[in-house]
C-alpha cells in the first residue's frame, strides 16, 4: 500500500488515448461506498461522468483543467445541502432493513441524532457533510493508487457552476470536491519524475505514550 501511495502523485497531464477499465472504476466507486462517515449517514452523492461533452462544460467552469477532459472519468462528490428528517430517516429503514428490522436501540440513536442535527442552520450541516465526503475521496484517491489509476484531487472549481451544469440543486446537493481519473502522460507532464516532498516525520508526528 504504501509503495502505491509514494507512486501517486497530483497529475498535471493525462494522456487521452488511454481508458480507465470499468472493472477499476468499479473498485474505486466500492471504496468511495465502504468509508466511513458520521453515524453512518453517507450524506453525500458520488457522480461518474464519462460523457466528454459533460467534462468539457465543467472544465470550463474549472479554470480549464485539462485532466478534467484528458482523463477518462470525472468522480464528483456532491454533499447533502442540510440534514432532514427524510434524509435520516432512510438511514433508518436501510439499518433496519439490513440488520434484521427496528429496534429501541436504533430508534432511539437516531432520534437523538435527529435533536443534535435537524436544528442546526442549514450551512453547519453541509459543512459537516462535506467532511463525510472527503473521508471518502481520500479512500478513493487511496484506492486508484492500489489499482495504478492516476487521479488528480481538485478543489479549483466554480462549486455553483457544476452545480447547475449537473442539477445538483435540484437533487438538494452540493459539489464539494471532484477527482479526475486516467493514466499520466509521462512525457508531458512536469511533475512526473519530481521526487516527494512531506515534512519529516520528527516535525509531523508528536507521540504520545
Amino acid at each position: 500500500m504504501l509503495d502505491h501511495l509514494n507512486w501517486r502523485y497530483a497529475t498535471k497531464k493525462m494522456d487521452p488515448s488511454k481508458t480507465v477499465s470499468e472493472d477499476k472504476i468499479a473498485k474505486i466507486v466500492e471504496a468511495v461506498s465502504l468509508a466511513p462517515t458520521s453515524s453512518g449517514l453517507q450524506p453525500f452523492e458520488l457522480l461518474v461522468i464519462r460523457n466528454k461533452e459533460l467534462r468539457a462544460k465543467l472544465q470550463a467552469a474549472a479554470n480549464d483543467q485539462a485532466q478534467i477532459t484528458e482523463g477518462s472519468h470525472l468522480l464528483v462528490f456532491a454533499a447533502w445541502d442540510n440534514y432532514t428528517d427524510d434524509r435520516i430517516e432512510e438511514i433508518v429503514d436501510l439499518s433496519a432493513a439490513e440488520r434484521g428490522g427496528r429496534s429501541e436501540l436504533l430508534e432511539g440513536y437516531y432520534a437523538r441524532l435527529k435533536g443534535m442535527y435537524l436544528p442546526r442552520p442549514a450551512e453547519v450541516n453541509f459543512n459537516h457533510a462535506a467532511r463525510q465526503a472527503y473521508i471518502a475521496f481520500g479512500f478513493a484517491i487511496a484506492a486508484a493508487a492500489e489499482l495504478e489509476v492516476d487521479s488528480t484531487p481538485m478543489e479549483g472549481f466554480d462549486a455553483a457552476a457544476f452545480d447547475e451544469i449537473l442539477g445538483l440543486k435540484e437533487k438538494g446537493l452540493r459539489s464539494v470536491v471532484i477527482l479526475p481519473l486516467g493514466y499520466r502522460d509521462e512525457t508531458g507532464d512536469w511533475l512526473v519524475n519530481l521526487k516527494k516532498v512531506r515534512k519529516p516525520l520528527d516535525s509531523f508526528v508528536t507521540e504520545i505514550n
